[in-house]
Order: C-alpha cells, then sequence, then structure tokens
C-alpha cells in the first residue's frame, strides 16, 4: 500500500492507497447533484502524461481547502477550473485540485511533483526510507 506525503514537509495527504482504473459507467445526475467518485476508495490512477495522481476525495484527508477563496469556486460544489484549490494541512503548499461540482467529475487530482510516495509494509510502518519521489 502506498501513502503519498507533502513533498515539501512530509505530512501524509492520503490514506493508504494502491494502483486502481477509473469507475466506468457513471450516471450523471440529471439536475445538480455531484456526480459518485471516479475512483473507488482506496485506490489511485497516475494520468495519461504522468503530471496527476486521480484519487477518490475520501481518501485525501491531509490536505485543506485552498485559502484564496477564487481557488473554491463552484455551484455545488468545486469547479476545480482556477488552479489547485487543495493545499497540504501541515505546511500550505499546493498539492491537489479537486472537482466536485454538479458538471465535473468527482475526483481529487494530486500533483505528482507535490508528493513522495512511501509504501507501508503488513506492520503498517514506512517500508525503505519512508519516501521516494513519484515516478511513472
Amino acid at each position: 500500500m502506498t501513502v503519498f506525503r507533502c513533498a515539501t514537509c512530509q505530512q501524509p495527504l492520503t490514506n493508504e492507497v494502491v494502483p486502481g482504473k477509473p469507475l466506468r459507467g457513471l450516471k450523471r445526475p440529471s439536475s445538480h447533484e455531484v456526480v459518485p467518485p471516479s475512483m473507488a476508495p482506496g485506490t489511485f490512477h497516475i494520468n495519461f502524461d504522468s503530471r496527476l495522481l486521480i484519487l477518490n476525495p475520501d481518501d485525501v484527508p491531509g490536505a485543506a481547502l485552498h485559502t484564496d477563496p477564487r481557488r473554491v469556486s463552484g455551484c455545488c460544489g468545486l469547479a476545480g477550473q482556477d488552479g489547485p484549490n487543495l493545499i497540504c494541512g501541515g505546511c500550505g503548499v499546493e498539492v491537489a485540485t479537486k472537482e466536485s461540482d454538479c458538471w465535473t467529475s468527482n475526483l481529487v487530482a494530486l500533483i505528482a511533483a507535490a508528493v513522495t510516495e512511501g509504501l507501508r509494509t503488513d506492520a503498517g510502518n514506512q517500508g525503505g526510507d519512508g519516501a521516494s519521489a513519484v515516478t511513472a
């Protein structure tokens, strides 16, 4: 299992996650409602150009909403169109964009360059040195 941490302060940003694929066949509601998450809980997917790590929004408890109100705009949720809107809860550096509006997908896109990847052992302790750069 993997935990993604802030590259600046090493605070854990995610729950333990494993590689997965985006969910298919999600029905878009007919009214102003948020769609189901694009990723199953506990999974992540590296996007096509390896710059983003796509996760279920519930798997990113170490991030907080951006302090700039222009970054957190949206109708029914967060549009995610105005730059990163999640920051590290420890040091405040921009780490991700959350989309959760009625017209967008429902996901968190971690910026791969803003995180490190720590592997978990069966005992729940960090494996190896605890962190490595995220690569695809």
